[in-house]
């Protein structure tokens, strides 16, 4: 389910810190409703692209352009090593954090949301771990955790940062098909993948990066044995 309506745009932009450029030039645009593979070797810039994306890095050159209608309309699921485990945090507090633009960061947890949170659980099979610690989750856990999350925030762009990372093979399955209902709702979708394969049978459209854009498109145009290929020597320093 996807129309004409631009909701990220770039235009050469390159992102990094401060001497190191880890994108450039990249120019392209999401589309409203889209379902966006990101891909590339290691190194290539996926995940420096999400946080240009969601704003937590500051374009070096060009610019990056968001849909007004949308400014509050991003939700982020991180990467697992970015998560403390040791955190003394439920897995029902983990979740509830999704609901915090709604509830405000001091104001009271109402019977609905708390309601929400027991419906975001049972859609990721976690509705009997609610009151178990984060760090007792072993990883496929700890990402259903994560995926309930984001169904509380109910945003419409949402941006997935290897998701599929470290978890089995039937989890990865069964939060695919979280991400294409999402897809068949409207919304906007962009994970950072590394299984071509899933990418090729489940995203229409496909971001392959290797410190810039070698590929921008509907999949099969852009997962072509020669992309791969230059991307593989880009990241490599061969071509650079």
């Amino acid at each position: 389910m996807t129309n004409n309506q631009t909701l990220i745009e770039l235009d050469h932009v390159a992102l990094g810190w401060k001497d190191k450029i880890a994108l450039r030039d990249i120019s392209g645009c999401f589309t409203r409703g889209s379902l966006t593979a990101i891909v590339g070797p290691n190194g290539a810039g996926k995940s420096t692209l999400l946080k240009g994306l969601t704003g937590q890095i500051n374009p070096l050159k060009g610019r990056i352009a968001l849909d007004s209608g949308f400014l509050h309309q991003l939700a982020l699921l991180p990467q697992m090593g970015d998560l403390d485990k040791s955190f003394p945090v439920t897995v029902h507090d983990l979740v509830a954090m999704g609901a915090w633009k709604r509830v405000g960061a001091w104001g009271g947890f109402p019977k609905a949301e708390h309601e929400r949170i027991g419906h975001a659980l049972e859609q990721v099979g976690l509705a009997d771990f609610a009151r178990r610690s984060i760090g007792t989750l072993s990883g496929g856990q700890l990402q259903r955790a994560l995926f309930a999350r984001m169904i509380m925030q109910d945003a419409q762009i949402l941006l997935l940062d290897e998701p599929f990372a470290a978890v089995d093979r039937a989890t990865s399955d069964e939060l695919m098909n979280l991400i294409l209902d999402w897809h068949k709702q409207g919304r906007t979708v962009m994970a950072v993948l590394h299984d071509l394969d899933m990418v090729r049978s489940c995203f229409p459209q496909t971001v392959l990066l290797a410190g810039q854009v070698v590929g921008w498109g509907e999949t099969e145009a852009v997962l072509t044995p020669e992309n791969l290929h230059l991307a593989r020597h880009l990241c490599a320093g061969d071509y650079l």
